[in-house]
């Protein structure tokens, strides 16, 4: 017999509420994103490529459709569509905004519409402190922290580390924008009480001085260029992809977050494989080191190089998702499905089998 559905509610979720859910819980995020990796590298995922929206009269610009699927108790399908347009900051707004579409995975409904810019900053903030939590258990965790890039993905990196118990000696900090520089040492002296934070001339000096160094800029090419920089051996959390050229790649050891999505696009891995016509520096994923088979040495620089998986995105907006439906918050757009049943007929159920 043929089980009856109703098509399901569908609701929007603006950033306000996105923010109550995930603000102040930095590890709870960070243990949903863990899961997630898990998920992936165990194959209970569908991630297939970024689609890139480009525009020949706005070249720095971009439009990301990022389609995912998750498994498991998850079980959520959706994508995660972002815009990238630099010339915002100048405007005094952010680069990027965003927005998710969650479907059943039953009948392929959309469900959930979220606002995401506050999702993509947070998977994209508890990947990062995931990474150098697991990237320095043999070394210990580095006291002194330098973020090349100072917007709103550098701001939620310094959260998501202070909220998973990290605490600096020293922050660096290096913007091509002098101002954005000042601002971002404003706030870190703010939230890191007894930190000595020193703005840097020059991207050379910021990473010859930090044992962690964090990448969030919009750089379109590498200009982090000398391998002696990072004699250091630091661990590197290639957020922005594009900073670092390939010959500092080639002198360290590299981890992605998945080989096939970042290796495209032309990120730093991509013009390393391009200069070398092999994938044999990639060490492994973070899936490998979670799971024990990949070693991270202690005496090598280390770099984590993560493309952005939709499936993260899809996850932390579930949860928010069900973090509002069961508050009794959720907004429920009444009628945005109209037309249910093939004959027109109202209040039709979804017919399932």
């Amino acid at each position: 017999m043929t089980q009856q559905v109703h098509a399901p509610p569908f609701a929007v979720i603006p950033g306000a509420q996105v923010h109550r859910v995930l603000a102040d819980h930095e590890r709870r995020t960070v243990e949903l994103v863990e899961k997630t990796y898990r998920l992936h590298g165990e194959g209970d995922t569908v991630n297939p490529p970024s689609y890139f929206l480009r525009f020949p009269d706005r070249p720095a610009s971009r439009i990301i459709a990022l389609p995912a699927s998750i498994g498991g108790d998850t079980r959520v399908e959706g994508l995660k569509w972002i815009s990238s347009f630099p010339e915002n900051v100048d405007s005094g707004i952010p680069r990027a905004s965003a927005v998710l579409v969650l479907n059943d995975y039953d009948t392929g409904y959309p469900f959930a519409c979220l606002e995401s810019s506050i999702i993509s900053a947070a998977r994209t903030a508890a990947s990062a402190a995931l990474a150098a939590d697991r990237l320095t258990r043999e070394r210990g965790r580095p006291r002194r922290v330098g973020f090349i890039g100072t917007g709103l993905i550098a701001r939620y990196i310094h959260t998501y580390l202070a909220g998973t118990e990290w605490s600096f000696d020293e922050i660096g900090v290096y913007d091509l924008s002098a101002e954005h520089a000042a601002s971002f040492r404003s706030y870190l002296a703010e939230h890191t009480p007894g930190a000595r934070i020193t703005v840097h001339e020059s991207a050379e000096d910021l990473v010859r001085s930090a044992d962690l160094v964090v990448l969030a800029t919009v750089a379109s090419e590498p200009y982090l260029t000398e391998p002696g920089w990072f004699d250091h051996h630091p661990v590197v959390l290639n957020i922005s992809l594009r900073d670092l050229a390939p010959e500092v790649l080639l002198s360290a050891v590299n981890f992605v977050d998945d080989i096939e999505h970042c290796l495209k696009a032309n990120t730093s891995p991509h013009l390393a494989e391009q200069l070398t016509g092999s994938r044999e520096f990639i060490e492994g994923t973070l899936y490998d080191v979670l799971v024990g088979e990949a070693r991270v040495p202690a005496d090598r620089t280390v770099v984590f190089s993560p493309f952005g998986l939709g499936v993260l995105d899809l996850a932390v907006g579930k949860y928010v998702y069900d973090q509002v439906l069961e508050r009794g918050e959720l907004d429920v757009v009444d009628g945005f499905f109209h037309e249910v049943d093939r004959y027109g007929r109202t209040d039709a159920a979804v017919p399932r089998g």
